[in-house]
């Protein structure tokens, strides 16, 4: 019998990279994968649907679903991050510390995008920075934004801007136009359609003197998230197209459990893949592992991330993109619930 062909659009990320290479095996479900950033990825799938299983951000489901959008959602989140530690900022702007982001200008790639969600939220519960005292700054256009194809608006009362289409976030922090903002991407080797920060780079030789993270000591802002919130935060799952969910319903529990055997195959490889030149590599996942209290640290499932998904709905509800909270369980499919 021949297998159910779908097509799969996903970054590379390490978890995943066995199921992309056709290393582990989809029971009755042949892949057909597509590499591709997130930003366009979810600009695609959102505004055209054009791929029957995708990586997907949390928060845009989250505002997609409650508008109707079909599909089953997989508890499956291989990529997280300590977001807010990403945000750097112009010494002129008397920020020192995290409380001093309140009435500055800050830049985000997208203000949907589940990664603001998580650092307008973590600095407003931890740090005591309202979303409201903030005048944020979106690089994205309406036109290629996810917030474009779902219609988004920010909610009454916040200080809303974009940035002007000849500028992005970087050369506009550099000169200070920003107090603070993410520019990891204008310091990459990688372009995309959506991200300006990726094509209008600051020329080579400009002066990042007066740019400095706002965490300079990211592992100690990560042991002290995790020893009061006990998750690391999540920003992506997957998402099963609606036709193709209603059509074959088995295909949720199949892919999930393929995903969660890609994981444990590239976890057991990671100790021999930690390149040579970080000597102290090996010690380095140990004293990781350590921090988290020894325990997965990604985990699938929804049980295992039920915490983490509480508090991503909360913020999506506080931050005005969703008007009712579901309960975690709801996102997924039924046979996927109790795992």
């Amino acid at each position: 019998m021949p297998k159910l062909k779908l097509s799969l659009v996903t970054g590379r990320h390490d978890r995943v990279a066995p199921l992309i290479d056709g290393e582990v095996d989809v029971e009755g479900i042949e892949l057909v994968p597509t590499i591709s950033d997130a930003s366009e990825t979810f600009w695609r799938q959102l505004k055209y649907g054009e791929f029957q299983v995708s990586e997907m951000s949390l928060s845009s489901f989250l505002i997609a679903r409650e508008r109707g959008l079909e599909g089953d959602y997989l508890p499956v989140f291989p990529n997280r991050q300590l977001f807010w530690t990403n945000w750097s900022y112009h010494v002129d702007s008397g920020i020192k510390k995290p409380e001093d982001l309140a009435g500055k200008s800050i830049g985000v790639g997208e203000y949907q995008q589940t990664a603001a969600l998580w650092m307008r939220g973590i600095i407003e519960h931890d740090f005591n920075v309202s979303q409201f005292s903030v005048d944020w700054w979106m690089e994205r256009t309406e036109e290629l934004s996810h917030g474009g194809a779902t219609g988004f608006k920010p909610m009454d009362g916040i200080k809303f801007h974009r940035i002007p289409e000849d500028k992005s976030l970087a050369t506009m922090l550099l000169n200070h136009e920003l107090d603070c903002a993410t520019v990891g991407r204008a310091l990459t080797p990688e372009t995309n359609i959506i991200d300006r920060s990726t094509t209008i780079r600051p020329p080579k030789d400009a002066d990042w003197t007066k740019i400095k993270p706002l965490f300079p000591d990211r592992i100690a802002e990560g042991k002290r998230f995790w020893d009061k919130w006990g998750f690391l935060p999540a920003n992506h799952g997957y998402i099963i197209r609606g036709d193709v969910a209603k059509e074959y319903p088995w295909a949720a529990f199949n892919l999930y459990k393929a995903f969660v055997a890609s994981k444990q195959l590239a976890e057991e490889r990671f100790p021999r893949q930690i390149p040579s030149v970080m000597f102290f590599g090996r010690e380095y996942l140990d004293q990781t592992k350590k921090m988290f209290g020894g325990q997965d640290f990604v985990p699938y499932g929804v049980q295992a991330n039920y915490r983490m998904l509480e508090t991503a709905i909360q913020i999506s509800n506080e931050q005005g993109f969703i008007k009712v909270r579901p309960n975690p369980e709801e996102l997924f499919p039924d046979i996927l619930r109790s795992l």
